[in-house]
Formats: C-alpha cells, structure tokens, sequence
C-alpha cells in the first residue's frame, strides 16, 4: 500500500493550497466557484502551519486531526459545484481536485517522523 510521509504531505498541502488560492485566475471563475478554492487553499495554508509534522510552525494539531481536515476540505471542494449550484458553469475542477485531496488523505501516514516528543504526541492522539 502507498504511504506518503508527512513531509510529503506538508509539500504537497502547501502546493495545492496556493493552486487553490491561484485557480479562479487558471480557470477563469468567480463567486462561489471561485471562492471554494480560495477559501480552502487559506484554510490549508492556515491548518497546515499549525500541524504537529516537519512542515509544521506551532505544532499545535495532531497529523490524524490534520487529516480530517484534508478529508473534510476535499469532500467539501468536490461536492462544492452541487452544494453551492454552479455545476451547470463547471465542475470538473472542484470534482478532481477535491477527489485527488480525498486520496492523498487516504494514503498518507498519520505519524510524523520528527523529534520523538512531538511523533508521540500523534500517537497519543
């Protein structure tokens, strides 16, 4: 089974939420459609910076919490175009990008590799 490490993880949490932040512009959107992505590429950047991982600052959330969080963000951008009404302008985007976030939830670890302290913390959590 593929597993992702966590700092793979964190690159790829931070490449995808400036994709995000960067996709009305790439995709031509505006209001909710556009928005969906924006606001989940700041939520992303925000989580990610207080994750308890080596991309992580505050080391505040645990990695599984994170994860949830992942997951809910890609539910949410995939289903957005149906949930907000714009799926007759598009939906294509919102329903690959959220799926694609949906599986690098499912085959990332939930523990990180840093400082023995912290990766125990994860665990206990």
């Amino acid at each position: 089974m593929i597993n992702i490490p966590t700092r793979i993880h964190g690159i790829l949490d931070y490449g995808v939420a400036l994709f995000f932040i960067a996709a009305p512009r790439i995709f031509k959107l505006t209001g909710y459609a556009a928005n969906v992505f924006v606001i989940s590429g700041i939520a992303t950047i925000i989580y990610s910076l207080l994750t308890r991982f080596e991309m992580g600052i505050a080391h505040i959330i645990p990695m599984k919490k994170h994860l949830n969080l992942d997951l809910a963000s890609g539910i949410i951008v995939a289903a957005s175009p149906w949930i907000f009404g714009f799926s007759k302008i598009i939906f294509l985007p919102h329903l690959v990008f959220g799926l694609m976030e949906i599986l690098v939830v499912i085959f990332s670890s939930p523990v990180p590799n840093i400082g023995e302290n912290i990766r125990q913390q994860n665990i206990a959590e």
